[in-house]
């Protein structure tokens, strides 16, 4: 009983941890930093924090600066200390500083929390489908003009799409099986952008006019009405509240050794309790290697796990979510291990 309740005790502390962390400064950090074109909100964190994450928890709102998350080329950051605690305080150029008019004016120039173009081809267009989906999205059976495969200002055949539906659909190709790194049950298929079409005439078939493409449309392509375009430009990255432990299950281009601002896909979603904005670390998993000094033979041990990097969660589905690589001390893996810092 008394083990159990340890058990209890140290499972309460994992899952209550990151309420209670603690800043932690980076060693080298600069007193005062001016702002430059290129830099992101996590960059500069990643000078002043080790974790670059707790910045929100630094920044200090000036009564000049009416959101201290936006920060523009040629601000100085200045690192000081209220109540013991480390803050970092915004000093606008003078010119900035002329009227509100003036200080609305350079929005669209304020730095980024993290390269917005790394991922903003993943914003616009699902990237995952489930079983349901597949099995009843319209799907591609010919080709105005008997073309073997359609282009942009084709038209297409689908079934099925009825009157009334809607008139803006993406084209895409079933992928892959995303399945969990540990059971391997499948948690959802890649859902490869192929093309936009806008409904001309409603029917089974249905007839489609290709409007863009990445590729060419093919037989068997599934159909999938379009949502209002929903680009998230601003996050706050942040450690979740529990322990989350998952696996890296894709990467996004194939290579098979990941490094900075990459995109993967792990094997937890928002079932999982992974939110917009989540930061994982990145963990090579205990390993076993073969010990060619021991004199007994076949001898091994068991290497413990590694930190590799860390990855922020930019976009999350039910089951599985896309993230994006923040930094990598060593090339990550597929099947390596993400979780709760």
């Amino acid at each position: 009983m008394k083990f159990r309740s340890l058990v209890a005790a140290g499972l309460l502390l994992c899952s209550s941890f990151t309420l209670a962390e603690e800043i932690e400064l980076n060693p080298s950090h600069p007193q005062t930093y001016v702002v430059v074109q290129g830099d992101t909100l996590w960059d500069i964190a990643g000078r002043f924090l080790t974790k670059p994450w707790q910045w929100p928890q630094i920044w200090h709102e000036n009564p000049q600066v009416r959101n201290p998350h936006w920060i523009y080329p040629g601000d100085e950051l200045t690192l000081s200390y209220v109540g013991g605690r480390p803050r970092l305080q915004v000093s606008r150029p003078s010119e900035l500083r002329l009227s509100p008019e003036v200080r609305a004016t350079p929005l669209a120039r304020a730095i980024p929390v993290i390269p917005l173009n790394s991922i903003r081809q993943f914003l616009t267009h699902p990237k995952v489908a489930n079983a349901s989906e597949l099995e009843n999205a319209p799907y591609v059976v010919g080709f105005v003009g008997e073309h073997i495969a359609g282009g942009a200002g084709d038209g297409v055949y689908v079934r099925a799409i009825e009157e009334g539906a809607q008139t803006g659909y993406m084209i895409f190709r079933p992928g892959a099986a995303y399945k969990d790194g540990t059971t391997g049950e499948i948690l959802g298929y890649e859902a490869l952008y192929v093309a936009e079409a806008g409904l001309e005439a409603a029917g089974d078939p249905a007839t489609l006019q290709l409007t863009q493409t990445d590729r060419e449309v093919l037989i068997g392509d599934r159909a999938m009405p379009i949502e209002s375009e929903r680009l998230q430009m601003s996050y706050q990255p942040h450690a979740p509240n529990k322990m989350i432990r998952g696996t890296i299950i894709s990467v996004v281009d194939g290579v098979t050794q990941i490094g900075q601002y990459q995109i993967v896909v792990i094997d937890r979603g928002t079932a999982d309790g992974i939110e917009i904005g989540h930061v994982l670390d990145v963990r090579r998993g205990i390993r076993i290697e073969r010990d060619i000094v021991s004199r007994q033979s076949g001898e091994s041990v068991l290497l413990p796990e590694e930190k590799e990097g860390v990855i922020m969660v930019f976009q999350p589905f039910e089951r599985v979510s896309f993230a994006l690589v923040m930094n990598a001390t060593r090339a990550i893996h597929l099947r390596d291990i993400v979780q709760t810092p």
